[in-house]
């Protein structure tokens, strides 16, 4: 399938992206949208007016509802309106008080009943307006516990009763979703379509005009068969679409169902958020989602990003004393801190918004705008088509030349009655509208769809969750991956296997006997205070480790040193807290201890930490200068950890006058931890090993021409290792700028620079999350297809800049994972690979549905137009041709859209998002089967009586004409193997595999032999002899050798659309 794959963009000169090609090809086109990631709305608006469309409902079902999406726009202007109303309020409320204007005072709350000190309607209300005077009265946070019966440091019991009593207390945190729509909506918006509308007049008129003119005996045969096939039609697509339906409901309530990490009962443990209770006590970090309403127990440098809310882009500064509020639904920017649940579902402005905004299925894909251009072109020609023959064959009916079956004319002027004429138009009416149904491929951009929700719903099993439906097909074009290390390359199960402390190395790096104990209290002082994992000891002994997999790698080691973490965090208290960035590659902490002595412990990359120290802590608990010989020692110490692919992290701690802290709370919200003058206190080599298959699915993907590459924040040496062992470097030859190369070097090039040199890096260490956005950048400007990993909340820009952003399910953020495409829930490269397989095999079952039915529409036109034409008569009546547009259609795309992914393949290069859907493979294909079925049909209208031996019958006519529709509908189904594998000559490996497809098939054969054999009178066919079952059988089983044959024919590599775009350049620059 060279010829297929051959637009693959490598380098400026082929941008697929911006079809930088030497002319616009696509420019007038409303159909090509080579991304709809954030398109703007008029562009999707323009495509929309453009496609000729009969039944709209259906069409656009699952594309982005425009009219909906201004009236979600609306809602929440309406709800951030009134969340600033509520701070407007707030503001003069508390000036009001402050200055005893007028002596205003609130009024005391009103008492709680039930089991709680306080109620519902009294708790939301303080939540909702914000009212920090009702809180203070109170008690302020820690009196709104008691009521609640919260412990502010072990959380609720968390018991089924008390989670019960809370539940019936205070809702859940759950909204009413609106109903998915019924069945029977299905069947409504399937009997939309305008030619079925007309049809089923024409079935009225038919059933009407028969009875009176050939009694109620026969007379009612025609209209009810039309009738009965329409319905079938209305009845089969309903189904489809239901089971679709189905599917996208399930995959939302995936999306929506978000982790949430709660203390109950003394312990951190992991909970839906639709299980979250008031009460609750809630751990937050840097890009968490707050999930329900609530007010800040501690927090230290909490800042809170509230545009979801507000509208305002402005990060808004919490603490507990001024600005407590936390609002559902906004995500954490900074710091850290504890929330205390105060109001949950429709009890929250969040809650209430999402009551009221139904979901969306994530807005229409390239793929299908592009089939919808299809579509319409298909449609014009087919509309085209039906009103020749319809022309056709009205002056032939009223000039004479239609005759009966005795062979006289159908009309005979002032002789033939206006019933019988009218009769008559309304069949020809009828076989026109039908020649419509089946030439406008009104299910064509639907099999997009239908193939989308299959994939999505198999790749959840494969542990990827799609949030965003192009994303699904974007993957099969994307040119290059740019990867985390950490947990995606890695198993991120890290353990620490080396350790340098009091500047020795210590073997085992857990034998606390070779440090004093004043060495190992201070240190240990400092992992368990500069944490954002916890240490939970049961009643039995048993100790739980919770935290990210270095803090959890780290709690462990100390854990070991002897740290007791309960009584570190007991006997000292945190005053001031830095948290962990991607940027600063360290974290910090200020902590006072019950003697006012204060440390502020820095913990982070290794090289990072250990310029800042000056000191370090020796083997005797005694501070040493850090002469430049000592501290060549541990960077060489630190290189050769890192060569062996460990993580390298440093702790060092400074003391700090207390004096000198501000004791004003917000002077000390702004106050900046000191970190120069720093003592080492120790140097920690963290193992994270390569995941078992991660070598060979890096393998797979530079076969399949897809550039993987590692931006990592880790060390350039242990990034290096990594890439080594992983295979994205070959060798040590290869780790030399710029294919190895670190983030702030990339950073320091110009534009031009970097774009120059983006092609050739494989792995960038030490990188920013702004280095990554950067390297997106220049990847998207050379015409690559770019898919990015991401887990932290400083990944979202990059993540929204990629083509298709994925976000780890077990590391990543809410942020993170709001801004990606597709969730990887296991945080595994491999299923990352599997994606790309998925993306590829959505594209390469649409090229075979399309195959497949415009076989079927060039086959059914040329044979109903010929024949009007030469002999005024249709071989394939109304009836006929809505069972080969079910078969084409619907039951088609069932069983071509649902082919799973081959190895096949992942031996192509990727798809051009600029490469046409119809391939020069394709359209070879199309033409031999559709010529052949084409003459062999005709031969056997104008002959077959003949040929077959008929003359002796005396329905000879109405056996020609079986054989005919018999033959042609016997030919679709040996095609649709055919369609199944458009370049390989064995077309029936993995048949067996597709359940669906062979159902389909049985089915398909089962129905024909009932319409053939049994409803003759409704279909216009009568019961065939075994020898013209075999004469049918044979005429469709020669579409199996001639597409062997077919194969061998070679085609040439510019595709056919090209030419004609070439010659309209060319007419357009000459004019």
């Amino acid at each position: 399938m060279s010829g297929q794959f051959s637009n693959y963009p490598r380098g400026e000169d082929k941008d697929v992206e911006a079809g930088t090609s030497s002319f616009t090809e696509y420019e007038d086109s409303p159909f090509d949208i080579a991304s709809t990631k954030n398109a703007p709305v008029e562009r999707l608006r323009r495509w929309r007016q453009a496609a000729l469309v009969l039944n709209a409902s259906r069409r656009f079902r699952y594309t982005l509802d425009l009219k909906r999406e201004e009236d979600k726009k609306q809602m929440l202007r309406k709800m951030r309106a009134h969340a600033q109303a509520i701070r407007a309020a707030h503001l003069f409320k508390a000036a009001a008080a402050a200055s005893r204007v007028n002596g205003i005072t609130s009024s005391p709350p009103a008492p709680g009943s039930g089991e709680f000190g306080i109620g519902q309607e009294q708790i939301v209300s303080i939540s909702r307006d914000q009212n920090i005077a009702s809180l203070q009265e109170l008690g302020g946070v820690k009196g709104l516990s008691e009521l609640l019966k919260t412990n502010l440091d072990k959380g609720i019991h968390g018991d089924d009763d008390d989670i019960s009593r809370r539940k019936s207390a205070f809702g859940s945190n759950t909204y009413p979703q609106k109903k998915g729509r019924s069945f029977w909506r299905f069947v409504w918006e399937a009997s939309q379509d305008l030619t079925l509308i007309i049809l089923i007049v024409a079935a009225a008129a038919s059933l009407a005009l028969g009875i009176k003119t050939e009694g109620i005996k026969k007379g009612w045969y025609d209209g009810i068969s039309i009738a009965f096939a329409v319905l079938l039609v209305i009845v089969v697509t309903a189904t489809s679409d239901y089971r679709q339906s189905l599917q996208f409901q399930n995959l939302n309530e995936e999306k929506r169902n978000i982790t949430i990490e709660v203390t109950r009962g003394g312990r951190r443990v992991e909970i839906s958020i639709y299980d979250i209770v008031v009460g609750d006590i809630i751990p937050l970090n840097i890009g968490d989602q707050v999930p329900a309403d609530g007010v800040l127990v501690a927090g230290h440098s909490l800042a809170v990003d509230e545009s979801s809310m507000t509208g305002e882009s402005k990060i808004v500064q919490k603490n507990s004393s001024k600005t407590p509020f936390l609002m559902s639904g906004c995500k954490v920017a900074d710091g850290q801190g504890t929330m205390l649940v105060t109001g949950v579902g429709v009890n929250t402005e969040w809650g209430l918004l999402m009551a009221s905004v139904s979901e969306d299925n994530g807005g229409e894909t390239p793929l299908q705008v592009r089939l919808n251009g299809v579509a319409t072109f298909i449609g014009i020609v087919g509309l085209t088509v039906a009103g020749v023959v319809l022309f056709v064959l009205v002056v032939r009916y009223f000039t004479g030349h239609t005759k009966n079956a005795d062979g006289g004319p159908q009309f005979v002027g002032g002789k033939t009655k206006f019933e019988r004429v009218l009769d008559d138009l309304v069949k020809i009416i009828t076989v026109a509208v039908t020649i419509v149904v089946v030439a406008v491929p009104e299910g064509l951009p639907l099999a997009v769809t239908l193939t989308l929700a299959y994939s999505m719903r198999k790749m959840m099993a494969d542990k990827a969750l799609v949030r965003r439906l192009s994303a699904c097909e974007t993957m099969g074009s994307a040119t290059t991956i740019c990867s985390d290390k950490t947990g995606t390359l890695t198993l991120n199960e890290m353990t620490v296997v080396e350790c340098y402390a009091g500047f020795q190395k210590m073997d085992p790096p857990d034998s606390s006997s070779k440090l004093p104990p004043g060495f190992t209290s201070i240190l240990v002082e400092g992992i368990a205070h500069n944490t954002t994992g916890s240490v939970f000891r049961s009643e039995s002994g048993e100790i739980q480790v919770s935290g990210s997999p270095t803090e959890k790698a780290i709690l462990n080691w100390a854990i070991k040193l002897g740290m007791n973490f309960d009584a570190l965090r007991s006997a000292a208290s945190a005053i001031q807290f830095f948290p962990f960035n991607s940027e600063q590659k360290r974290g910090g902490v200020a902590v006072k201890s019950q003697d006012s002595s204060v440390h502020v412990h820095w913990k982070g990359a290794a090289e990072i930490v250990l310029g800042s120290c000056t000191h370090y802590m020796d083997e005797n608990a005694s501070l040493a200068d850090m002469s430049g010989d000592k501290m060549t020692e541990l960077k060489n110490a630190i290189d050769d950890m890192a060569a062996r692919s460990l993580r390298c992290v440093a702790i060092a701690y400074r003391t700090f006058e207390a004096d000198k802290i501000p004791t004003d709370e917000e002077q000390l919200s702004t106050w900046v931890l000191p970190d120069d003058d720093l003592v080492l206190l120790a140097i920690v080599g963290i193992k994270d090993p390569c995941r078992p298959g991660v070598k060979n699915a890096v393998l797979l993907c530079q076969h399949a021409g897809v550039k993987v590459r590692m931006v990592t924040g880790d060390n350039i040496q242990t990034a290096k290792a990594i890439a080594l062992e992983c295979g994205i470097l070959a060798s040590d030859s290869d780790a030399s700028e710029p294919n190895l190369i670190e983030g702030k070097v990339f950073r320091s090039y110009s534009e031009e620079e970097r774009d120059r040199i983006s092609e050739e890096i494989s792995v960038m260490g030490r990188s920013s999350p702004n280095d990554k956005l950067l390297l997106v950048q220049s990847l998207k400007r050379r015409g690559h297809v770019v898919a990015v990993t991401g887990d932290g909340t400083n990944d979202a820009p990059a993540l929204h800049e990629a083509d298709i952003g994925l976000a780890m399910g077990i590391q990543g953020t809410e942020v993170a994972k709001e801004k990606s495409d597709i969730i990887i829930l296991d945080d595994n490269f491999e299923s990352v690979v599997k994606v790309v397989r998925w993306g590829r095999s959505v594209y390469a079952n649409i090229q075979k549905f399309i195959q497949f039915q415009l076989t079927v529409n060039v086959a059914a036109l040329v044979i109903n137009v010929v024949a009007a034409i030469s002999a005024g008569d249709v071989p394939l009546t109304a009836v006929q041709l809505l069972w080969v547009n079910l078969i084409m259609d619907t039951l088609g795309a069932l069983a071509l859209a649902t082919e799973p992914p081959t190895d096949h393949l992942m031996d192509r290069t990727p798809v051009g998002r600029r490469e046409p859907l119809i391939t020069n493979i394709m359209w070879r294909n199309l033409f031999i089967q559709a010529m052949y079925q084409v003459t062999v049909l005709l031969i056997l209208n104008f002959r077959g009586v003949s040929i077959l031996h008929l003359e002796s019958k005396p329905n000879s006519e109405r056996v020609k004409n079986t054989v005919i529709f018999n033959a042609f509908v016997i030919c679709q189904i040996f095609n649709e193997f055919n369609a199944r594998k458009p370049d390989e000559i064995n077309i029936f490996r993995g048949v067996l595999r597709n359940h669906l497809f062979v159902g389909i098939i049985c089915i398909t054969v089962v129905l024909q032999v009932v319409i053939v054999e049994f409803l003759g009178t409704f279909a216009s066919t009568t019961k065939l002899d075994w020898e013209m079952w075999l004469v049918s059988i044979g005429i469709g089983s020669i579409s199996w050798p001639l597409a062997v044959i077919g194969k061998f024919i070679p085609v040439p590599e510019t595709p056919v659309s090209q030419y004609f775009r070439m010659s309209r350049w060319r007419r357009n620059s000459s004019g």
